[in-house]
């Protein structure tokens, strides 16, 4: 009985390890870019009034630019935010991406490149915008969500971001 009961309370706690870890996959794509919209909206800092958050694209707007900028292609996300400049003169972006089943690798390193050329840009000309493209960060969340972040005060922006994903 007691083995019984102590297999039980093993299975049950690792069901709530999962359940946690796994929570990202339990949402629609609607739902994880309500999530990821937040999260960047709420802890992205000044930027994100000059750069609001998109999370699909228009025809309209420059949400198509924009990707194509970023190298992301909307056949390889499940879900996505995204808060960039659409200028070339200043190092700013925010992207929260649920890749596509398969598709991790693509989006992260399109981000990369996107990270690599903003680096590439500012090298010569702003040293300050230069600083911020190399200090970028972008990471695979534990839910999956690829997250880059490029902005002053980065490592406090992503922290507040990953923690705002993942607290949900």
């Amino acid at each position: 009985l007691t083995l019984a009961l102590a297999l039980a309370l093993t299975v049950t706690a690792l069901a709530g390890c999962a359940g946690k870890n796994g929570s990202a996959s339990d949402k629609t794509p609607e739902e994880l870019a309500e999530l990821y919209s937040s999260a960047i909206t709420d802890n992205g800092g000044e930027m994100v009034e000059y750069n609001p958050v998109f999370t699909e694209v228009k025809e309209d707007d420059m949400s198509a630019i924009i990707l194509e900028n970023l190298g992301l292609l909307v056949e390889d996300m499940k879900a996505f935010a995204v808060s960039s400049s659409a200028m070339n003169v200043q190092a700013y972006g925010i992207a929260a991406v649920m890749p596509a089943e398969g598709k991790t690798e693509a989006v992260t390193s399109a981000l990369q490149s996107y990270i690599d050329a903003q680096k590439a840009s500012f090298e010569q000309y702003l040293a300050d915008q230069y600083e911020v493209a190399s200090s970028a960060k972008l990471e695979t969340l534990e839910d999956g969500t690829v997250l880059m972040v490029m902005c002053e005060d980065q490592d406090t922006v992503f922290d507040a971001i990953s923690a705002a994903i993942l607290a949900d």
